[in-house]
Parts: C-alpha cells; structure tokens; sequence
C-alpha cells in the first residue's frame, strides 16, 4: 500500500530533474540506481522525457532491460526515436526481448525498415523473433496489429489436472491472465473458462465440460475502432483474436484499447480544429504549417464569399437599412455555433455507437430543437432591435432570419456527418472549419433574402 501511494504521488519537479542530472554528471551510477529504484516505470519514463538526450540515453543503458524495456514504451514518441537513434541494434534487441509481443513490434516498426531488419536479426528467442515477425505484417489498425500473442489456451481433451500443470508453464509468460480459452485439436477457439470453474472442477474432469462455448472474439482483419466497440459493448479486459478459420491467434488486453480510443481522440479533435494530419505542438513550423493551411485557406475563399454576398446586397439596401450589416457578425457567428453545436453531437454518437434509425428522424429532431432555441433567441433580439432602432419590420426581419439561420445550421451541422459517415468519410471533419464556414455562407446569403422580402427592397 505504501508503494502504491507513492506512484500515485509521484509529482515531477525541477528539483528531482536536476538531481538525476547532477548524479548523471557524476556517474554516480550506484544513487541513480537507488533512486530509478523507487518509481514506476512510467514515471521514470516522464524523467527521461525532460532530460537532455545524452542523460536519458545515459540512464537507459544503466539499468537493466527488464525496466528500461518499459521505459521505452512509454516515452514520447520523439524522444524515443532519438534514443533508439542512439541503440545499437543488439541494444534495442535486449530491450524487446523483455517486452510482450506486440509491444515489442510495435517498438520495431517505428524503425527504419533496414533498421528493423538488424534488429530482429539480433533476437535471440527464435519463438518470440518469429511472432514479432508474424504482428508486423498486420496492418497497423487492425486486430492484428494490436494483438499480442501472449495467452493462455488450453485444448478440449484435457483433464482438469493436466490442464493446471500445463498452465503454469503458459502464465510465466503472460503478464495478466484475463482468461483461459479453448481450442480443439486444430487450435481453432471453441470456448473459454474461468479460473474458479478450474479450480473448483473434479481433477478428472475434461475441459470440455466445465468450459463455456459462448465466447467473444474479433477476427484478426478487423478495425481497431470496431474492436474497441465490442470490448466497450461488453465490457471487456481482453478478446481473443481469430481468423477466417476460427483459429486462435492472440488476445488484444484493454491497454491497447485505451491507446487506440486515445489516438482516435486526438485526430478527432484536431480535425474539429481544422488541422488535416496528425501533429504535435514540438512539430516543426513546416509539418504545423502544412497541417493547418488547407483549413485556414478555405477559411479565407468562405470569408471571400461572404464578402462577394454582402457587395451584391449592398446596392439594393436603402440608407436606413445599413444597420442590417451591423448584424451580419451576429448572424454568422449564431449560424457557425449552431452548425458546429449539432455536428459535434453527432460525431460523438456516431464514434460510441449510439447513433441509430433513420436521417429523417434524426433531421426532424434537430429542427424541432433548431426551431425552439431559434424562438427563444428570436425574441430577445426582436425586442432588443425595436427598442434601440423604433423600426419593427428591421427587428422583424432579423429576429425571423436568426430563426430561419439557426434551424439550417443545425439541419447542416447534423447532415454533413451522417452523410460522411455513410460514405466512409471520418464526420469528425464537420466539427470544424467545414461547417464554421458553409453556415456562415448559407447564413449571411438566408439573413440578407429575408431581410429584403420583408423590407421591400
């Protein structure tokens, strides 16, 4: 319990860095040891991350595979390159020849591919070479990709007592045993069994008959986002991974789940921020430009647009009426804010799965919703336009065109995803800039049309 607390209270300082850098200075190999002894690894692994590189390879080479293996998993991804960078492939082979499968091919396909090859060709294991080997070829956001080769699997034949000698030699290298599945004689996956139907069956019994045939698996081809769907649904720590045989593979474990739910946040926020690929903030001012500049331009040809509007218009407005282009902000930024409002709760049910029935439903409530909000805002600006302006058809022809404005921008915010999605477009692209801009266009064209039916002008 007190280590636990400690981890939890694990807080990095500037004293703490200075420290591992005045004893890496010193060499003083024997206190780093003491003092990396007394963190977690993913704490020692935010260490390294602010160090300079020299020290963070200084201490990586210092302690031993078994934790740095770790490490190295959870540094940053930049910084782990430097230091690979920095490896010998014979050191890089010792650090992920302590790690699980997929952990370690995942450190391996960060490599250059001649890279790659040196390091596996330094892998003693031949056995955990061959299915390091076998999880590169999967693509990267598949099951296959994601799935480790560490499992416990036990055959139909077995008698319970067999089966627990036989267990343990599989558990030493399995760092969690979420469960025990079944396989028949062609290793393809019949059921799976719990560790207290093991434990508490007669030792004479066979697997066959205390193992459960109703198990959830995902083949090896499948989506990683589809995965993390049915580990969602049915709450899972682990699923096991088959192919189109119905043979048994490997096991994909909730951590890896976490990290692809994570990935696909942040490309779902940065594309909702108009960014167009994945970047960080340490990026280079190129990479960064080159991510926001397709959104920014578009932007400006909206922004065009809503100019080459108002000009037109403008010439048909009587001196009286310009106080309508003091409203055209208001109007596109109500329009902009509801379009996106609407779009972003649509991406959000379709990314958990919650989105269901048909468009026409789903366009029909958001306009009820759109209309209602619409009112409500209506009224106050009617009110607010007559008593500063003593101009009623202006208040009218405002308020209406806010109305009218607000229940397109939701019916545009809520389309434009459902529509991608069903064309197999990421919709997380219609939270951002791509329905900023169409409302404000489609805004701006509704507010000065309806201004001048109601205007006479």
């Amino acid at each position: 319990m007190e280590e636990l607390q400690d981890n939890i209270q694990f807080q990095l300082t500037d004293e703490l860095i200075e420290k591992v850098e005045i004893l890496v200075e010193n060499q003083n190999d024997k206190e780093l040891k003491k003092l990396f002894n007394e963190f977690h690894y993913a704490d020692i692994a935010e260490i390294l991350d602010e160090l300079d590189l020299d020290d963070a390879i200084y201490v990586i080479k210092l302690l031993d595979s078994e934790t740095t293996s770790d490490v190295i998993t959870e540094m940053d991804e930049d910084t782990r390159e430097k230091v690979l960078k920095n490896l010998s492939a014979k050191e890089i082979a010792e650090e992920v020849e302590e790690l699980d499968t997929d952990d370690a091919a995942d450190i391996i396909a960060e490599l250059p591919e001649a890279r790659q090859e040196a390091v596996i060709s330094q892998i003693e294991d031949e056995e955990h070479k061959a299915e390091i080997q076998e999880l590169l070829a999967y693509d990267d956001n598949s099951a296959g990709g994601l799935m480790a080769k560490e499992l416990v699997k036990v055959y139909e034949t077995w008698t319970v007592a067999g089966c627990l000698r036989r267990i343990r030699g599989q558990a030493k290298e399995v760092t969690r045993v979420h469960s025990i599945y079944v396989v028949d004689k062609t290793e393809k996956l019949i059921g799976r069994l719990s560790l207290k139907d093991l434990i508490v069956a007669r030792s004479d019994q066979k697997i066959a008959d205390i193992s459960k045939d109703n198990v959830d698996y995902v083949n090896v081809k499948d989506d990683a986002e589809d995965v993390a769907k049915v580990m969602a649904k049915y709450d899972l720590e682990a699923i096991p991974v088959v192919d189109d045989n119905q043979t048994l593979l490997g096991r994909i474990t909730i951590d890896d789940i976490v990290d692809v739910l994570k990935e696909e946040a942040d490309k779902d926020y940065q594309l909702a921020a108009g960014i167009t690929q994945d970047v960080d903030s340490d990026d280079s001012i190129i990479e960064l430009t080159k991510a926001r500049l397709p959104w920014l331009f578009l932007g400006l040809i909206g922004g065009v647009g809503a100019f080459i509007i108002m000009y037109y218009f403008e010439g048909f407005l009587p001196e009286q009426a310009v106080i309508l282009f003091l409203f055209t902000p208001l109007i596109a930024a109500m329009a902009g804010n509801v379009g996106v409002q609407s779009s972003a709760i649509i991406v959000q049910g379709l990314a958990n799965d919650d989105v269901k029935g048909s468009i026409n439903n789903r366009l029909i409530k958001e306009m009820l919703l759109a209309a209602l909000n619409g009112v409500i805002l209506s009224v106050f600006l009617f009110l607010f336009v007559w008593i500063w302006t003593q101009n009623f058809e202006l208040a009218l022809a405002i308020s209406i065109s806010l109305i009218v404005v607000i229940i397109v921008a939701g019916l545009i915010g809520t389309f434009v995803p459902l529509f991608l999605d069903k064309r197999g477009i990421d919709p997380a692209i219609a939270t951002g800039p791509f329905i900023t801009t169409s409302n404000d266009i489609f805004g701006i064209v509704i507010y000065l049309l309806i201004a001048k039916l109601i205007l006479g002008i």
